[in-house]
């Protein structure tokens, strides 16, 4: 199974190259791992002792970030390396100040993970939720390097509890201790002879937590809501829009304001939601305390703003639900704001619970919408109360982090 392992990890590889010429992302790929080993020995102190933490990406860099802050804060006097293996990872938290080494992770060779971890030298492992990659793993339990990974969560249609799944059963032997997300990863990985696992839960929750502790005062939204009931649709796709913008358009009320963040912000996209808006409309980078006044839409044509424009909402709209997926409805929650999202959301196990709490609701169609929409906005305290059950859901899940920095701290201290 190595070799055919090898086989497909060299095909990847060849692929992600030839797709450099059409591919922007690909090109991120390939040029950023470009002289990869020689720039790792170049800003690497060797004498430092070095924590290291992989992320595939910007959800995961999320979910590490507070274990990654707590650590660096409890022991300063190690170095936090952080890698990634997506473009969409590297190139938006390359210069995030938390970490002080920041690397795309080399292919997954047997030469590749020998060199890296030799170079580095790490004292201690973190892979953050996914990320399985057989000879990193393989040379870590050789060198007796402890690694763990957490925020994990299983399900069973996953390879590793299918019969012929041997061979990924095994990187999971490799693994010290396993930090999973809820009793059903637990049991599954039990069920495969996987008995070092603990559920701590799911670190998003510290970490959106800590954002609304944190989130930014936006003088212009200020100006904007002007004390009015507010709907926030975030990382909203056509789907999404086409729905909202056809209740925003169709709906007489003046005393309701809308924000829209779209996922794509180039020009055309942002032209098309506003030449579609029969309300008087402003896009963010127009705004300003004055003009903003006239408007009962904003529509923001920026990225990184989202988690502190909740502080302003009262209702949240969360887009994806009608493409592959919904994006992060925990932001939105941590504000204590009643949710909405499209169909396609079950593979998220946060969703599913605030479903079932009757803090989410789960939008099919138009007429869905304006129903489920209308019903909320007949009474303030509705609102209210049912935002306070997604503020309620956030805060009975938190503690991850502690909880897996406490465990691993032991091992630290050893060093």
């Amino acid at each position: 199974m190595i070799f055919i392992y090898n086989i497909l990890i060299s095909l990847y590889s060849f692929s992600v190259r030839l797709a450099c010429v059409f591919n922007p992302k690909a090109r991120f790929f390939v040029k950023g791992r470009k002289n990869i080993f020689k720039n790792i020995n170049k800003q690497i102190d060797k004498s430092q002792q070095i924590i290291w933490f992989h992320c595939a990406s910007l959800g995961e860099f999320e979910q590490g970030r507070p274990v990654i802050e707590a650590l660096k804060q409890k022991h300063p006097q190690y170095k936090i390396l952080l890698t990634f293996f997506s473009p969409s990872g590297y190139e938006i938290r390359k210069n995030y100040a938390g970490a002080d080494y920041i690397f795309y992770l080399p292919i997954d060779t047997k030469r590749n993970a020998t060199k890296f971890i030799k170079l580095i030298n790490p004292q201690v492992v973190f892979f953050v939720k996914y990320e399985f990659w057989y000879h990193y793993l393989n040379v870590l339990q050789k060198k007796k390097i402890p690694v763990y990974i957490f925020s994990a969560i299983f399900r069973k249609d996953q390879l590793f509890f299918k019969w012929y799944g041997g061979f990924y059963r095994k990187m999971l032997q490799k693994f010290d201790f396993l930090f999973v997300q809820n009793k059903e990863s637990k049991e599954l990985l039990n069920s495969i002879n996987i008995n070092n696992v603990e559920i701590t839960g799911d670190t998003r929750f510290d970490r959106v937590y800590s954002i609304a502790s944190q989130a930014k005062t936006i003088p212009v939204i200020e100006a904007f809501k002007q004390g009015k009931t507010t709907i926030i649709a975030g990382s909203t796709w056509k789907p999404d829009e086409e729905l909202l913008i056809k209740f925003i358009n169709s709906e007489n009320n003046n005393d309701l304001k809308y924000i829209i963040a779209p996922h794509e912000i180039f020009t055309e996209n942002i032209e098309r939601i506003e030449k579609s808006i029969n309300k008087k409309a402003i896009r963010y980078s127009q705004a300003d305390e004055k003009n903003v006044l006239e408007s009962q839409v904003i529509i923001i044509d920026n990225i990184g703003m989202l988690s502190s424009l909740y502080k302003y909402g009262d209702i949240a709209y969360i887009g994806g639900g009608f493409g592959k997926g919904i994006h992060n409805v925990l932001e939105a929650a941590t504000f204590g704001l009643p949710l909405f999202f499209g169909t396609n959301y079950k593979q998220f196990n946060e969703a599913v619970q605030l479903v079932s709490l009757k803090a989410a609701f789960v939008i099919n169609n138009y007429s869905s919408l304006k129903n489920k929409f209308k019903a909320l906005l007949t009474s303030k305290m509705l609102i209210k109360n049912t935002g306070e059950i997604a503020k309620k859901y956030i805060v009975s899940n938190l503690g991850a982090t502690s909880k897996i920095v406490t465990k691993c701290e032991k091992k630290l201290a050893q060093k």
